[in-house]
């Protein structure tokens, strides 16, 4: 029997526990020292963008668009609305901060509570810390299905994806990734409840958070019927994966007295339906007859690529139904949203199972080949990053 330091005998059990952790310490380490130094590569060029064009780094990484409705709801609480006039009518649409779900800037407002530098800080700092639980929940999903050099590179490109600048603004995409990446890798070991609760997380933190509550329920449905489980964890994980996002719904819809449409009509306030993708058709459709849409062409790209890989990942006998149900889903509703067209890539960011056929791929090549390929993926970021940032400046 094995003693530790203090003489006390380990178990079996213990030992094998330490073993494990000792064994996947370094390579985590590995996997979270990649993300750090492609994205923190990428807020120093942010910074000195900024410096150089005479803007403060700190607005521009966490003042940036939705930020400032996130600072906000931390600072003040829900109940700010926006009122834009028309051109035509002099009245407009009334924006509500109740399109933005609640876990995110609660966060903030806790953070800032027990650290210095205000919510702005705050924001990053729960941003930026997320983006690294990601990061490792990322990875650890990748080593388990592709391999650790393929999940060393998994986490390489989506760090350096093109709208990969939102990962380290005060936006909730990184929280979001954070859940759905540990909820996936719970569900690939098993751990039923651990899934189901990161799903009631993800699914308060946006709306896209509703794909990981999907793929929690589908394993649980599949596991049922097709496993014929009778295990009580499997029908709870099913049951509550969708409660945190069907808990802020009903909270809004009660608060302007529509429980069941009232969420819906107010992110029909902000131009934000599910139209069945005619929106984004259409939009596709300008760019390829030559009509001209603001940061269109990119993201027509970023969005038929998105299709593409998903197409690859249904193609794949192997594939996880977890993986597919979530990156489905998660498709479904970026695609299927009228209105921020400019905004999709943003939207898809969380979807790095996209990525795995890539990575297995790259992994094959040779190490000098596939450090040069994200490398070189990762400059076009940078550039790309500053472009939305300081040039374009449209809503993100």
């Amino acid at each position: 029997m094995a003693t530790g330091r203090a003489g006390v005998s380990a178990s079996p059990l213990e030992m094998r526990a330490l073993r494990a952790v000792r064994s996947a310490a370094p390579t985590t380490v590995i996997a979270l020292g990649v993300f750090t130094a492609v994205r923190g590569t990428g807020v120093l060029v942010i910074t000195l963008g900024a410096w150089w064009a005479g803007r403060d780094p700190l607005k521009v990484l966490g003042r940036s668009w939705d930020s400032d409705w996130y600072l906000r709801i931390a600072a003040h609480g829900y109940g700010r609305t926006l009122m834009w006039p028309a051109a035509a009518t002099g009245t407009g649409p009334v924006q509500s901060d109740h399109a933005f779900f609640p876990l995110y800037p609660a966060l903030i407002r806790v953070v800032s509570e027990i650290l210095p530098g205000g919510t702005a800080l705050a924001a990053l700092l729960v941003a930026w810390v997320s983006a690294g639980v990601a990061a490792l929940g990322i990875y650890r999903v990748g080593e388990h299905l592709i391999g650790p050099r393929a999940g060393l590179l998994l986490v390489g490109l989506w760090a350096a994806l093109p709208h990969a600048v939102v990962l380290t603004l005060a936006y909730t995409e990184a929280l979001l990734a954070a859940f759905a990446a540990w909820a996936l890798h719970c569900l690939l070991r098993g751990r039923w409840l651990w899934a189901a609760g990161l799903a009631v997380l993800a699914g308060l933190t946006r709306p896209t958070g509703l794909a990981v509550a999907a793929a929690v329920s589908a394993m649980a449905l599949h596991t049922v019927v097709v496993g014929r489980s009778r295990a009580p964890e499997v029908w709870l994980a099913g049951l509550v994966a969708p409660a945190g996002w069907a808990a802020y719904v009903l909270a809004v819809g009660v608060k302007v007295d529509d429980p069941i449409g009232g969420y819906f009509a107010v992110q029909r306030d902000w131009g934000s339906r599910f139209d069945f993708g005619i929106g984004a058709l259409r939009s596709t459709e300008r760019v390829l007859t030559g009509g001209h849409v603001q940061l269109a062409t990119t993201v027509t790209v970023v969005l038929l690529a998105a299709a593409g890989l998903l197409a690859v990942l249904l193609l794949l006998d192997r594939t996880p139904l977890p993986l597919l149900a979530y990156t489905a889903v998660l498709l479904v509703i970026t695609f299927g949203g009228a209105g921020f067209f400019e905004s999709k890539p943003r939207f898809l960011l969380p979807a790095f199972p996209l990525l795995l056929p890539v990575a297995a791929v790259m992994a094959k090549a040779r190490p000098r080949t596939a450090v040069m390929v994200t490398a070189v993926v990762a400059g076009l970021s940078y550039g790309y990053g500053l472009y939305l940032l300081l040039v374009a400046r449209v809503p993100l």
